[in-house]
């Protein structure tokens, strides 16, 4: 049994003013990018003192004994996650979606510094209320993932959806074998299966705009809906199977008919898997969970 005390991992991203900073190096060059845009730098900074103040807030929130440490959004994929990390992001719902898909049952407590500006259907909480979460740790809302898994045995995990398709969102050909096993040769702008978390998201869009899409889940249900992107049908392309749901125990499978496709999760575009000519993928309800506090 472990004797290590648990150790708070700390998500974050860099705010809009420091990207700026580091773009154009002083305030006063970043206030006159801003002014000829229409912007003021001062909505800027109030936002990165929002993100600071909640930050140390968190920080101090941690008890004495516990390890910690601090890793930035773009550095996600280069990190290792303990299993007895607690993780805290600390931003915009779509953070919890891009650690979430690391994790492997470490709960997740999602912090929103700008009560207002983000919807807060993952960071939930206040930074006040970080002392009472982790002193309970307990529980939490056990929301499904879905996975995308290559022949060769490479996995990607996603918490709002997995994209398939061209990196550059141009046509991209596959077969894509259903649920059901039938087949279609496709040329579309790729594919999305989401969860009932990112039915808020990118699927929310495309559904709004589908008559014949399907019920969406719900967060904690164990299904997936899956939609192809303006699928063009052709002499030698298909479009009849261009949407459905995905429940346990089935797949969506596509084989790559173009020299380079990817699929990635929840628009971390830098993190994907690449399929070559040939090379198949099948996206599903994974086995994980995400343990949202």
């Amino acid at each position: 049994m472990s004797t290590l005390s648990p150790r708070v991992v700390i998500v974050s991203r860099r705010s809009e003013l420091d990207e700026l900073l580091a773009r154009h190096g002083t305030r006063g060059a970043a206030a006159f990018f801003l002014r000829a845009r229409g912007r003021d730098l001062a909505e800027v900074s109030a936002r990165h003192d929002a993100l600071t103040a909640a930050l140390t807030e968190v920080g101090s929130a941690i008890p004495a004994d516990w390890r910690r440490g601090h890793v930035d959004r773009a550095d996600l994929p280069r990190f290792l996650f303990a299993p007895e990390d607690v993780v805290i992001a600390v931003g915009q719902d779509g953070l919890v979606a891009n650690v979430g898909k690391y994790l492997d049952g470490q709960p997740v407590i999602g912090i929103d510094p700008e009560p207002g500006h983000n919807p807060g259907v993952l960071v939930r909480h206040r930074a006040a209320a970080v002392a009472d979460l982790l002193h309970a740790r307990g529980g939490g809302e056990e929301r499904t993932m879905v996975v995308a898994r290559l022949d060769d045995g490479q996995t990607l995990h996603g918490l709002n959806e997995i994209y398939v398709g061209h990196p550059g969102h141009q046509s991209a050909r596959y077969v894509l074998t259903g649920p059901g096993g039938d087949r279609e040769r496709q040329s579309s702008s790729g594919v999305i299966v989401g969860t009932g978390t990112g039915a808020t998201g990118w699927c929310a869009a495309i559904v709004r705009e589908r008559a014949t899409a399907p019920t969406v889940p719900g967060p904690v249900e164990p299904a997936l809906c899956w939609f192809v992107r303006e699928a063009w049908p052709s002499p030698t392309t298909g479009a009849t199977q261009v949407c459905g749901r995905l429940h346990t125990g089935q797949g969506l499978e596509l084989s790559s008919e173009s020299e380079r496709l990817v699929a990635f999760a929840d628009g971390l575009e830098s993190d994907a898997l690449r399929l070559a000519w040939g090379q198949r993928v099948s996206v599903g309800v994974a086995d994980r969970r995400l343990r949202l506090l």
